[in-house]
């Protein structure tokens, strides 16, 4: 096309060989887990934001995952924060807020913080919204990453809480969020929209984000059961999300490259092509498998393409536990040539968040007894 600087792709390192499926074990998996834990409190969690919320949720996993209680050091970490005051002033300040109303079974005084995040976003003006309802990211921008950061977090506090305006509150989310950001023509998801304009840039973690957030829905529908889904009026909710979920994900196997880490823009744009996104490849690895068990017509392409992202992430683990190739926290471009610039030569917090949700999901589905392929 016209017009395209390819100078970053073309200086795109070649991509790492995924590590081997008969790597792929409970062993290999509890070792890189462990490693990626401690790597991600090695380089500090400081903040109550939505990087900090990515790995606290990811070690969470990690832990049911291994059959374990809930981590003692996110419990410190949740009870110095909340001891010493949380400030709510973004919706990715509510990140956080998933893993401590998981923490609620262990640590029920903690509910009086909870209810704190709930209060911000029930404060008219606190956030921003569409004409529809839509959560934004800034004042005219609705991008992938809230549906996760804040949609998730008000559905799990509902959960824990009993507010059924909370679970409710989240099904709106999601099905808005598919509203918007959901291609149409392909099925990917764009990272947002700018004063209403959809910028159809596929962003990787976009996908991460919303495919994550959609079987956390589909996960929470399930833990209720049909007779409160119906009650709540989530029906409507869990055929749309099945329905975007299973278009997404079939058509992210369909653009996945063989060695399993898609590139920054997942549609392979020429401008970023062979410029690999490890954390977006982790998330949607981890949606994958976790979707299987709740689409079961699920095309065996993604159960296929999801150990194949597994693998493919595991080879970009260094030593010291750093999943590298991570890139920086990204703001909404409106061309794709600008995904093509941001850096990803440092050590993420969304990064060994996602990480751990991988390997998380993973772990879980070899106690299931599936076969990585």
């Amino acid at each position: 096309m016209s017009g395209e600087d390819l100078a970053n792709a073309r200086l795109a390192a070649p991509p790492r060989t995924p590590v081997p499926t008969a790597a792929v074990t409970q062993a290999a998996l509890t070792r890189i887990g462990d490693e990626l834990a401690c790597r991600t409190w090695g380089m500090g969690l400081q903040e109550w934001f939505w990087g900090e919320g990515v790995c606290l949720l990811g070690l969470v996993r990690l832990a049911r995952a291994q059959d374990q209680p809930y981590p003692s050091d996110v419990l410190t970490w949740l009870e110095e924060r909340v001891h010493a005051g949380v400030t709510v002033e973004h919706v990715n300040h509510l990140a956080p807020g998933t893993a401590l109303a998981l923490a609620l079974g262990e640590r029920p005084d903690l509910e009086g913080a909870v209810q704190d995040l709930v209060a911000w976003v029930r404060t008219p003006g606190a956030a921003s919204y569409d004409a529809e309802g839509t959560l934004e990211h800034w004042p005219g921008g609705v991008w992938a990453d809230t549906v996760f950061m804040a949609g998730v977090t008000l559905g799990h506090i509902g959960l824990a809480v009993g507010d059924d305006d909370l679970v409710a509150t989240f099904a709106h989310q999601v099905r808005r969020h598919i509203a918007v950001l959901q291609d149409a023509e392909t099925g990917l998801f764009v990272h947002g929209s700018h004063h209403g304009e959809v910028i159809r840039c596929f962003w990787g973690r976009a996908n991460a984000w919303c495919a994550l957030a959609m079987v956390e829905l589909l996960e929470l529908a399930d833990t209720l059961g049909p007779e409160r889904v119906e009650r709540i009026g989530l029906d409507d909710a869990v055929t749309t999300t099945s329905a975007a979920l299973n278009r997404q994900l079939v058509a992210l196997a369909e653009h996945q490259p063989e060695h399993g880490v898609w590139s920054v823009l997942v549609d392979e744009h020429p401008e970023t092509a062979g410029l690999v996104e490890t954390s977006a490849a982790a998330g949607i690895g981890a949606a994958m498998l976790r979707a299987r068990r709740l689409l079961p017509d699920l095309p065996d392409d993604v159960r296929q393409a999801a150990w194949r992202a597994v693998r493919g992430v595991m080879a970009y683990v260094d030593p010291d536990g750093t999943l590298t190739r991570t890139s920086a926290g990204t703001v909404l471009q409106l061309v794709p040539f600008g995904y093509s610039v941001i850096r990803d030569d440092r050590v993420q917090p969304w990064g060994q968040g996602l990480a751990l949700h991988a390997v998380a999901a993973a772990l879980e589905a070899l106690r299931s007894g599936e076969e990585p392929t």
